[in-house]
């Protein structure tokens, strides 16, 4: 992949800094940004057919589920957008949880950010079912077997495609198929994925997967993606007058027209990532296969790196990764070493990330650690750069 070609594009890296933070949100390229813009000034109205400001706006709306669809591999008829993944997971933990009572079972495991526990958890809670928890090795960060959790009276499986904290990677398949056996519905948190490789919802074995595009280049909002049949069966808290139609039920209030534009040009722009031909999928699964090969080299080298230098602990190590890395150093706490980062230059946060479970249960308490993510913008000079910094704390 051309890194050069594709930094050109971003111009916050134009300011010298070393971004690292990529986990907690993404940098925006140029085309996104000018998408925004654009359809903020186009001339938008409401939804309709009767003016071109209303036909502008059926457009823009139509455009982005397509976009979604071919993104994640899923029908774009099932692609709900919301504030956020959480709060699309606590709609959907509220509607589904109506119909639980005791004896009725949810499993959520410890390596997930909060959004895909906490809302399982809560709604469980009300409905007088048990929640089971799937753990994980604290020290490969590998997910456990969820069979024996499994029973008839499993409502929900939640699931991570990769943990945010610790960048593992489960078998979501296995998962799923364990899941499906006993009828149960597999939820997956896809947030951190879909910045580092090809997704397909369908391969993975996900009735729902709901990721968040300002991870993926674009705009602060969520995204919710199912089999339509399935979401033509639930039906949410909605207002009298609002469309009783899938999508739009699970669509609370007007959509930001202007994001949605903005969600648009980040499948694209991740389309074109690796210059192709086909269809946007097909671009995409190229360009994402492209990514994710030069994160995997660009790892290598930080791993590498890391391991050399005397005093950094580097926590997690599963087979199958974004890339991602959870560290400390020893004799400072993680937010000092962040600090000190920050003052040569490179962006790489400290805590938990919201995986507060995952956190405490790898033994690092509510600190956490400090996280260093890869993009498909870091280039081999960011990484030295962070090696360097560490080293001259390591020293200290």
């Amino acid at each position: 992949m051309d890194v050069d070609r594709t930094r050109a594009c971003f111009p916050a890296l134009d300011l010298g800094v070393a971004h690292f933070d990529g986990p907690g949100g993404s940098q925006v390229p140029r085309q996104v940004a000018e998408a925004v813009a654009g359809a903020m000034t186009a001339g938008l109205g409401n939804r309709g057919t009767t003016t071109e400001a209303e036909r502008r706006t059926e457009r823009v709306v139509a455009e982005a589920p397509a976009a979604v669809g071919d993104l994640l591999g899923t029908d774009p008829r099932g692609a709900v957008f919301g504030r956020s993944m959480t709060q699309l997971t606590f709609d959907l933990a509220r509607t589904l949880s109506r119909s639980w009572g005791p004896g009725d079972e949810v499993v959520v495991t410890r390596l997930d950010h909060d959004a895909n526990i906490r809302p399982w958890v809560i709604a469980a809670e009300r409905a007088g079912a048990t929640v089971r928890w799937l753990g994980f090795d604290p020290v490969t960060a590998e997910l456990d077997d969820v069979a024996p959790l499994l029973s008839e009276r499993t409502r929900v499986v939640a699931v991570t495609a990769a943990s945010n904290l610790l960048g593992t990677r489960p078998d979501v398949r296995r998962v799923a198929d364990a899941a499906h056996q006993v009828g149960a519905l597999v939820h997956v948190d896809g947030v951190h994925l879909a910045p580092h490789a090809p997704v397909d919802r369908v391969a993975l074995g996900a009735d729902v997967l709901v990721c968040s595009p300002y991870k993926f280049f674009g705009p602060h909002l969520g995204v919710l993606a199912a089999d339509p049949a399935l979401l033509e069966t639930l039906h949410p808290d909605k207002l009298l007058p609002s469309t009783d139609a899938v999508p739009e039920r699970f669509e609370l209030g007007t959509l930001p027209h202007e994001l949605l534009a903005g969600v648009t040009a980040a499948v694209d722009f991740m389309a074109g990532l690796e210059p192709g031909t086909g269809s946007r999928r097909e671009r995409l699964t190229a360009s994402m296969g492209a990514v994710e090969a030069h994160e995997a080299a660009l790892l290598e080298r930080l791993l590498g790196g890391l391991r050399a230098i005397d005093g950094v602990a580097l926590h997690g190590a599963p087979a199958r990764r974004t890339p991602t890395v959870l560290l400390t150093v020893e004799g400072h706490a993680p937010a000092d070493v962040s600090r000190h980062l920050a003052a040569a230059g490179v962006n790489a946060p400290a805590g938990h990330f919201y995986a507060i479970e995952a956190s405490r249960h790898a033994g690092l308490g509510d600190a956490g650690g400090v996280r260093a993510g890869l993009a498909a913008y870091t280039s081999a000079g960011d990484v030295d750069r962070l090696l360097a910094a560490l080293e001259d704390l390591a020293r200290r």
